[in-house]
């Protein structure tokens, strides 16, 4: 098998060419994301980035993210939890019989209320098998933020946080934006874990909020370290909301992310390890060693 492992997004196409032990050969990228291509395509934009890499006799191209969405290149229904590799390999949309396919994505229900997520999935399994788990929390840092319990090997249920998406409104929306700085800048570790802690107080973020305004009126927080403290009252928000325990949580993201979300669990004296993209071709490797002969 040559597997050819691709995380095609909203906004970015990434492909890896992946040898039969996992190893990583070759990586390529573009912005061609599923928002910039046209209706049909899709087989000619995945062409141009890897063509050479298709032709090859016996390659299996595997497509996680936005492209099996109904704005991609063709829809794959969710997988409902509990899903392992057994459950996702089943429903597989094939574009290519044998050839190439499009991952799902997973689906849950808590309280009545559906929950979805696209690419994260693939991210999962590829850290439990980097970490060679089969239980635990693995957390996914983001616009969209995806905390997921796995038991056996299998996800077993997920929820979404949009705490990004959160940070971005108020820091570029709401009244607070009147007194933050134009850029962020580095992140100040005592103003966030500052944010971070007053989350925990229990009061809600459409309270705590409103003290990045009040802290910079009475003078008690310099404008540079107010985005860091607005950072720590979001996620330490999300953090409130989630039921940690065990040993530990794995994180995968970006170095940015992930570094901010070890700081905010560490509040609360839980370890964590790190995982980035590699998780990703890891996932699409692992799910394909699944696969049976075609």
């Amino acid at each position: 098998m040559r597997l050819i492992a691709v995380d095609w997004g909203t906004s970015s196409l990434r492909a890896a060419r992946v040898d039969d032990d996992g190893t990583v050969r070759e990586e390529r990228a573009s912005q061609r994301g599923i928002l910039t291509v046209p209706e049909g395509g899709f087989p000619a934009v995945l062409q141009d980035l890897c063509g050479d890499w298709l032709a090859a006799p016996g390659s299996l191209c595997l497509v996680s993210g936005m492209a099996g969405s109904r704005q991609g290149w063709q829809e794959a229904p969710y997988c409902p939890c509990p899903a392992g590799f057994t459950e996702l390999a089943r429903h597989l949309r094939w574009i290519a019989p044998g050839r190439v396919a499009l991952v799902p994505g997973l689906s849950c229900e808590a309280g009545g209320v559906p929950d979805v997520m696209r690419g994260e999935e693939v991210q999962v399994f590829g850290a439990l098998s980097l970490l060679q788990q089969r239980d635990g929390i693995v957390v996914l840092p983001g616009t969209h933020s995806k905390w997921v319990r796995v038991r056996d090997g299998a996800v077993q249920s997920f929820s979404t946080c949009m705490t990004g998406e959160f940070y971005a409104l108020l820091r570029q929306h709401s009244i607070l934006a009147r007194t933050l700085p134009d850029e962020d800048g580095a992140l100040d570790e005592p103003a966030f874990v500052r944010g971070v802690l007053h989350a925990r107080s229990g009061a809600g973020l459409l309270h705590t909020a409103f003290s990045v305004r009040t802290l910079a009126l009475f003078g008690r927080m310099e404008s540079a370290a107010q985005p860091s403290y607005l950072s720590g009252l979001v996620i330490g928000e999300e953090l409130r909301t989630q039921a940690v325990a065990g040993p530990g949580v794995s994180l995968v993201g970006s170095d940015a992310l992930t570094r901010r979300y070890a700081l905010a669990l560490s509040t609360l004296d839980i370890a964590t390890r790190s995982l980035g993209s590699a998780a990703t071709w890891r996932g699409l490797w692992a799910l394909a060693g699944t696969l049976e002969e075609p």
